[in-house]
């Protein structure tokens, strides 16, 4: 009778081993080594590296072109004529006709 009691709790476990899905994909044995011992306390690690935030500069926006006109120097064209009548002895406006036709002269200052 021990051995049928025997034989019926051999075959449950067997039963119950093999219903598992463990076995699902076969057996699979694991080994390994494991170097070290337990740790008791709390575990130190460094505080985390914070970046300081980027610094952007914007450059103020540069002025506008400034544009300085130069004169420009006088042509012999573009010069001021005053127009003389010999015969007349005067001067345009003041003499309105010149018969001979009209002498360009410079323009001279008042002495």
């Amino acid at each position: 009778m021990n051995f049928r009691k025997l034989l019926v709790v051999l075959l449950a476990l067997v039963m119950a081993g093999l219903g598992s899905s463990a076995w699902a994909h076969g057996g699979r044995v694991r080994l390994g080594v494991y170097v070290g011992g337990p740790v008791w306390g709390p575990v130190w690690y460094p505080p985390p590296y914070y970046y300081p935030p980027q610094v952007i500069v914007v450059p103020p926006p540069a002025p506008p072109p400034v544009y300085i006109e130069q004169a420009q120097p006088e042509s012999q064209s573009s010069q001021q004529y005053w127009y003389y009548c010999a015969r007349a002895k005067g001067y345009y406006p003041y003499v309105k006709e010149c018969p001979e036709g009209w002498q360009k002269v410079l323009p001279q200052p008042e002495r």
